[in-house]
């Protein structure tokens, strides 16, 4: 979606309402509402990514018209009996109010640009998108539609932890979604997460990183623990912009930080890029490729020793340029640092 707009079409007339307006809390601009929401909540003048609820990322992601949600199976409430200041079930009720969702996370079917998709969305609005046994269920319901349907599982992911009102039920679908997410690798079939601040405890900890890509929000947080916890806990400073996406894309923990703009285009790319090819060469027609070494014209050894040492020999880089369309570099290795192969 492009961010090139007519300033002078967004200038409100002299009877605009005060709330046409909003403040950046990140640079204390002065924000127009509407072109605030249409860049999809993204201050336009700091960059700065704020939250968007559950319906509204599913709306951001998919095609138009494409979205058919899905309902989750049945999950327990309450198993505790839990109460503090008012009981639990007090609190769902106050949730769903707030957000209009039965819970954390919502299901859907659909296309991103053109490629179908399963999407499961959380809403950190919906007590700080904590992972029960509903939200659990949630995820769980997604991984099986997408793999019932064969089509890749889109993640996107807003938690603080585990929901500790419904105390080890909560721990345990950390278990739950990684079998499903396993069940899907088994299968074959593409799971991407896209991380949005915050990203933090249980969910960190299981499905929300064991997909095949990961893509992150500029500034989105991720982590098991805080870093204030963290701190106390080992006796350290920690380092600048730790846990930050920024800082995760160069230790390798994601693949590709990516504005909001871009994210429908990006993530409809990578899906697609596991889509059958729609070129198949028929009886009439020679597959230009040569596919067995045997086959390969033999060259001088001389000739190609030079060339392999030559200094302007083209680097993986130069090829994927001259080749490929909507290449997108994705060198997180998991392994704690930039992938330099």
């Amino acid at each position: 979606m492009s961010t090139t707009v007519n300033r002078l079409s967004e200038v409100p007339s002299a009877a605009a309402r005060v709330d046409d307006w909003l403040s950046c809390p990140d640079c204390r601009s002065l924000l127009y509402r509407r072109r605030f929401e249409r860049l999809g909540k993204v201050c336009y003048e700091c960059g700065a990514h704020f939250r968007l609820t559950a319906a509204e990322r599913i709306g951001w992601l998919l095609d138009a018209g494409s979205a058919e949600f899905v309902e989750p199976g049945p999950a327990v409430h309450d198993p505790l009996g839990f109460a503090d200041l008012r009981p639990y079930p007090d609190h769902l009720a106050r949730a769903r109010a707030k957000t209009g969702c039965s819970d954390a996370v919502l299901v859907a079917r659909g296309t991103v640009h053109g490629t179908p998709v399963v999407i499961a969305a959380m809403d950190f609005a919906f007590l700080g998108g904590s992972l029960g046994s509903a939200a659990g269920e949630a995820v769980t319901t997604a991984a099986e539609t997408a793999l019932a349907d064969r089509v890749p599982l889109l993640l996107v992911t807003a938690s603080g932890g585990a929901r500790m009102q419904e105390g080890l039920i909560s721990l345990l679908q950390m278990a739950k979604t990684s079998n499903a997410m396993a069940a899907l690798d088994e299968a074959g079939l593409l799971t991407v997460t896209l991380v949005t601040d915050p990203t933090f405890g249980g969910v960190a900890a299981s499905f929300a990183t064991l997909s095949d890509l990961i893509v992150a929000e500029p500034g989105a947080r991720m982590g098991f623990a805080g870093p204030r916890v963290i701190e106390q806990t080992i006796r350290r400073q920690l380092p600048e912009g730790f846990q930050t996406a920024e800082f995760l894309l160069g230790h390798g923990l994601v693949d590709d930080v990516r504005p909001r703009a871009e994210l429908p285009h990006v993530l409809g790319a990578l899906c697609a890029a596991t889509r059958p090819a729609g070129r198949s060469w028929g009886l009439d027609e020679t597959d230009p490729v040569v596919r067995a070494a045997a086959e390969l014209e033999r060259q001088d050894v001389g000739q190609v020793l030079e060339r392999a040492r030559h200094a302007d020999r083209p680097t993986a880089l130069d090829h994927a340029g001259a080749w490929l369309d909507g290449f997108f570099e994705l060198p997180g290795d998991r392994a704690g640092e930039d992938c330099a192969a």
